[in-house]
């Protein structure tokens, strides 16, 4: 591990769920009917591929202080049946915008947390989604598990609906940690819905675990990994602890900052779980995931099929991704939409009849060329650039410093990811993007890359 590369290359950078940023969106120029319209020309052309759902089911029973999701913190059940029924009314104002029938290739229910929900409810919120739309052959469902209030009943009413996928937050296994963050999780709760996920059929269980929490220490990070491969998930996602409370308000002040990992504490942090993955016969898929060579995760990145989206990497690309519920992110592959952030303002504007936008961006050409960059940065660790020479040629040049440290190489047009340089893809990203101002500060927009 190189302290002095980390030092240089921890700066504040974008995680690249999207391209542009959301700090970058065109709000001023960004209209509901070109959404609308973009969306039409998308799912036309796509026809075959089917498209993606990301429904956001927001509700929490406690705040977690290091999350930094849209989520209402509530413990008020009562709440399930109201926002159910908005969802669909939302998805209804889809389909008639659409006229015809979608093929549904994936579905992915995030949060908040969805098994906040009853399984009855859930199972009401898919039968109905479903019944307006037709099902691709090879189509994937996955949804997020809170291992504390995930049931087996849960998981046999999702099975029993076609969801093979299921992640686990997990965070880290330390009682101190737990408790800085809000999130007391014995490992015994996570061992319980692992194994019943496995005895009932789910092919492909992720655990999330977070570095750079407050208290983290090596021997604590050590124990959680060690715990995490007695259970053998088939993904591993392992974030860095992005600390942006300016942005996520008094939610991620439930801590003294000082209590924070520090720039080179917080690296070693990751070069030990790193480790520890591939001694374990991980392997390294795009940024911040590892999968076993059985997932199919692993198989879309040897297939060059990876694809990363607001709903994180997934193993097959769809041009159109529609977000349902408050604040939920939706792609044209031409434009993004996001939904009204607050609970009140999203149904009302669903009541009204009106699909609920209120912010957005329109992709224009040298946008889709770069979000393509971008992509094959993360998803292949290489990229062909198809641009103008003279982008090129700023692109290379911000290339340089990072080529200097062999992070990348350059070969003509062929930008590659050396070994050495996977850790620091959000920086290489980052040349690539032609929006961020390389003179300029970003503390307060995103969090720092290490």
């Amino acid at each position: 591990m190189n302290i002095e590369l980390i030092r240089k290359y921890n700066v504040p950078g974008p995680r690249y769920t999207s391209y542009p940023t959301v700090p970058f969106w065109d709000e001023q120029n960004f209209t509901s009917a070109q959404w609308e319209s973009t969306l039409l020309q998308s799912f036309s052309k796509s026809k075959n591929e089917g498209i993606s759902l990301y429904i956001h089911l927001p509700f929490c029973e406690s705040l977690c202080t290091f999350c930094g999701c849209h989520k209402k913190i509530t413990k008020r059940h009562e709440v399930e049946d109201p926002y159910i029924r908005t969802v669909l009314k939302e998805w209804q104002l889809y389909l008639e915008l659409l006229q015809e029938r979608p093929t549904i290739k994936e579905i992915h229910l995030g949060g908040g947390t969805p098994t906040f929900f009853s399984k009855d409810n859930l199972k009401w919120l898919i039968d109905k989604l479903l019944t307006g739309a037709d099902l691709k052959e090879d189509h994937e469902f996955s949804f997020e598990g809170h291992p504390n209030n995930t049931t087996k009943e849960h998981l046999q009413i999702l099975y029993d609906l076609g969801f093979r996928r299921v992640s686990y937050g997990v965070q880290d296994y330390d009682t101190q940690v737990q408790l800085a963050i809000n999130r007391i999780q014995p490992f015994e709760n996570v061992k319980r819905v692992h194994e019943w996920s496995k005895e009932i059929g789910f092919t492909s269980v992720n655990h999330d675990l977070v570095f750079g929490l407050p208290h983290q220490t090596m021997r604590g990070i050590e124990n959680t990994i060690i715990k995490t491969n007695e259970l053998r998930p088939d993904r591993i996602a392992f974030y860095s602890y992005a600390h942006v409370p300016w942005i996520k308000g008094n939610g991620q002040r439930g801590f003294d900052e000082n209590d924070l990992p520090k720039n080179d504490e917080k690296r070693a942090l990751y070069e030990l779980g790193k480790q520890m993955f591939y001694e374990n016969g991980y392997v390294e898929i795009g940024m911040d995931h590892f999968a076993l060579k059985t997932d199919s995760l692993y198989k879309a990145m040897q297939n060059g099929t990876l694809h990363r989206n607001f709903m994180g990497y997934t193993a097959g690309a769809t041009k159109v991704m529609i977000g349902l519920g408050m604040s939920a992110i939706s792609d044209s592959w031409y434009s993004f939409a996001q939904n009204e952030k607050q609970l009140s303002d999203y149904e009302q504007r669903v009541d009204r009849g009106e699909i609920p936008v209120f912010r957005g961006h329109i992709l224009n050409e040298e946008d889709l060329m770069i979000r393509e960059q971008i992509l094959n940065v993360m998803c292949n660790f290489r990229t062909k650039f198809m641009g103008e020479q003279e982008q090129f040629d700023e692109i290379k040049k911000r290339l340089e410093v990072l080529e200097a440290d062999d992070l990348v190489s350059i070969e003509g047009r062929n930008v590659i990811v050396t070994e050495k340089g996977i850790p620091f893809v959000r920086n290489i990203c980052m040349a690539f993007d032609l929006k961020l101002d390389p003179e300029k500060p970003k503390e307060r927009m995103f969090s720092k890359t290490v």
